[in-house]
């Protein structure tokens, strides 16, 4: 969808057209995405930037709707190397597996729910860490 998106917004290279097509899951769209980035001379961001960058758009996808909240368990974000209150609150409510939500929380979920929601606002609200927020 990045692909397709960044076509619309005008950038067009060999392997960008290519990894428009690619289905969500194909085998080397790592490594397509790399090449249209290097084609298009955008340099790759270190792994921990990407990944605060992919933190402020998961919670900007949570506050309009884009995402359940049980789906917010399907990743390693407890993993997330974060730099901010705003970043830390956030990550600190994302449970690491669906059964967290209701086992280990110690919040009931609608608590949990509301303070989410208000830590990713908080987030998306927040400054931009830098290019790409």
């Amino acid at each position: 969808m990045i692909a397709a998106e960044a076509l619309a917004a005008g950038l067009d290279t060999p392997t960008l057209c290519e990894l428009a097509g690619l289905p969500r899951n194909a085998r080397d769209i790592r490594d397509a995405f790399e090449q249209a980035l290097s084609e298009a001379g955008i340099e790759l961001p270190d792994p921990g930037l990407a990944r605060r960058h992919a933190l402020r758009r998961l919670a900007a996808r949570l506050i309009n709707g884009e995402i359940a909240l049980a789906d917010l368990a399907t990743d390693d974000w407890w993993e997330t190397e974060v730099e901010t209150v705003e970043e830390r609150s956030f990550v600190a409510l994302i449970p690491q597996c669906g059964c967290c939500i209701e086992y280990t929380l110690g919040l009931d979920q609608r608590t949990w729910a509301t303070e989410l929601r208000i830590a990713a606002l908080a987030l998306t609200s927040s400054p931009p860490i830098g290019p790409g927020c």
